[in-house]
């Protein structure tokens, strides 16, 4: 990695989070989680310098790479020039994706994610009906942690909530700094999600879930029924906390993933 990018005068940038993870068996474990067939597709978002992106072509029918720096892109377009199975596209993954509306239900994610943007793209997939069916995807370790979190735990938020209202995380490992180049500050970690066979909600209520969620930890440390009945001032929200089980001074952290479901369907129309 260090010849190419010397050779080609490639500086990487950290707001980029241009960090490339390089080693092998942290790469070939992700392909492994991933449990790659002949004929699945896979969408790879910040492909660096093509490193798992090899290993994708190796297992997977086909590659939608997505990079958004254009001296990476040139090298990708060099270096897989005789692979038509490799589909890269140089753009902003996050608008791009959002401007390229598509049934990704058939897909899988697989990518080391740029930390800049890792969040808001597991959020779009989550809450996007037509996500991925699965999404295994490196990621700051603080971050994997909040994926992968349950109620009452301090990492439990948002985040978790918006994600695993659509995905069920299921294995997950640390990758220590010095796997990547240049090494980030903190370590990293992959996690597998895979998409609900029975989604908790109906596309219509999408919205207002992740409505309800952002409002309940707006301000962790108040009471959630407070805040609530604030943006929905609903006589009845009493009622709806006990037929949870919940109580009325009860704060967001504590409240799981199918109560907040639950409220969401209460509220619908």
């Amino acid at each position: 990695m260090r010849r190419v990018l010397a050779d080609r005068d490639i500086r990487l940038t950290r707001s980029l989070g241009q960090s490339f993870l390089h080693d092998g068996n942290q790469l070939r474990r992700i392909i492994a989680t991933a449990d790659l067939g002949a004929s699945d597709r896979v969408l790879e978002i910040g492909p660096g310098l093509g490193p798992l992106t090899e290993l994708l072509l190796e297992r997977a029918g086909s590659v939608l790479a997505i990079e958004k720096d254009p001296r990476l892109a040139a090298y990708l377009r060099e270096r897989f020039a005789d692979c038509p199975r490799l589909t890269l596209v140089e753009a902003d993954a996050v608008k791009y994706l959002r401007a390229e509306p598509r049934d990704w239900r058939g897909w899988k994610l697989v990518a080391n994610l740029p930390y800049s943007v890792a969040s808001t793209i597991l959020i779009d997939m989550a809450l996007n009906v037509n996500g991925p069916a699965r999404q295994v995807v490196t990621l700051q370790f603080e971050v994997a942690r909040r994926l992968v979190a349950h109620a009452g735990e301090p990492d439990y938020g948002v985040l978790t909530l918006l994600v695993q209202v659509a995905y069920q995380p299921g294995a997950w490992f640390r990758i220590p700094a010095s796997c990547f180049h240049p090494p980030p500050k903190v370590d990293s970690a992959g996690v597998d999600l895979c998409r609900r066979a029975a989604p908790l909600l109906s596309p219509a209520a999408t919205d207002l879930f992740s409505a309800l969620v952002k409002r309940a930890f707006s301000q962790r440390r108040k009471m959630m029924l407070k805040l609530l009945q604030t943006q929905w001032p609903q006589a009845r929200w009493e009622q709806a906390f006990a037929r949870l089980d919940l109580s009325a001074q009860a704060r967001a952290e504590t409240v799981t993933l199918e109560q907040f479901a639950e409220l969401t369907r209460w509220l619908c129309p």
